[in-house]
């Protein structure tokens, strides 16, 4: 976006409205009574979406989702049955013997420095692609909307929703606890779990964060989490190499954030009798939040 406009947005909106000024005024946006984006316009064209009221619940059964930890490559994937399978950021990598018919991106440095395998996920006509309206954004002027084939499914960051003040994180829970379908950690009270990502998904600093929350949404039973190692930051992902690296920034969040999160996460599917088991045999995820099984007995 030009440096006019947003000097012009950040003059005429609060501080707390910040967060939009690289959407004002191209991006256009209609909510339906769930308080989801049902209709975007962006630059004057409008841009097909996902509806996700007819999403709630459409899966059931298992589901594989592939994180992108180095210990996916002790996993052979042509041993697992074929299930519904969902990847993150680079897990496309994968595509030559997983089937990806969901996939979730939220990283928006990922899009700016891997737009090559971006181009080849929304190639896939029949998959459905979950990413935040920033993320949208990017896509279609990275690689326009005649390009992108999938489907677009817009989730947003709960504290940071598209034309809304943000939230702060110390005012998480006294903003949203009436919401009967939000879920708060006894520990930290910054940190939610949102059965309904209509209405905006909590983050915790990891893509498998926001993950849960929507497969909990999609009705799914029973979550296999590939990939899921919590450990070793320093070392490439399963497709880097040393000189190829994205930085990471989990580290910095283990202890006081996404373990936390992952515990919340344990209790909220527990109360929906949804099973998550972690196939990283070595993860730092403790095995009491999800319980770690080899992939070979997982799908026997």
């Amino acid at each position: 976006m030009s440096t006019l406009t947003k000097q012009i947005y950040r003059y005429t909106h609060p501080r707390s409205m910040r967060h939009n000024e690289n959407l004002w005024p191209y991006v256009k946006i209609q909510r339906d009574k769930f308080g989801s984006i049902s209709k975007l316009n962006y630059k004057n064209n409008e841009i097909p979406l996902q509806n996700l009221s007819i999403l709630k619940d459409s899966f059931d059964g298992s589901v594989l989702l592939t994180a992108t930890g180095p210990s996916i490559k002790k996993i052979d994937f042509s041993t697992i049955p074929n299930i519904t399978a969902i990847g993150v950021n680079g897990a496309w990598h994968l595509n030559e013997h997983v089937d990806f018919g969901i996939y979730i991106i939220v990283d928006m440095l990922f899009i700016d420095s891997r737009i090559d395998l971006i181009k080849k996920i929304v190639s896939k006509e029949d998959l459905i692609l979950f990413t935040t309206m920033h993320g949208v954004v990017k896509l279609i002027d990275k690689l326009a909307l005649i390009n992108i084939k999938c489907k677009l499914a817009i989730i947003e960051d709960k504290c940071f929703q598209v034309y809304k003040p943000k939230v702060s994180s110390n005012a998480i829970h006294s903003t949203f606890k009436a919401q009967t379908k939000i879920i708060f950690s006894q520990e930290k009270q910054n940190i939610a779990f949102n059965y309904d990502i209509r209405s905006g998904v909590f983050d915790a600093g990891t893509v498998v964060y926001w993950s849960l929350q929507i497969l909990a949404y999609l009705g799914f039973n029973i979550i296999y989490i590939a990939g899921l190692d919590m450990n070793n930051f320093s070392s490439p992902r399963f497709y880097e190499s040393p000189d190829d690296m994205l930085p990471s920034f989990l580290d910095d969040k283990l202890h006081d954030t996404i373990i936390p999160a992952f515990q919340l996460a344990r209790h909220a599917l527990d109360n929906k009798n949804v099973e998550v088991i972690n196939l990283s045999l070595d993860s730092a995820v403790p095995s009491n939040i999800f319980p770690k099984m080899d992939y070979r007995d997982a799908f026997n």
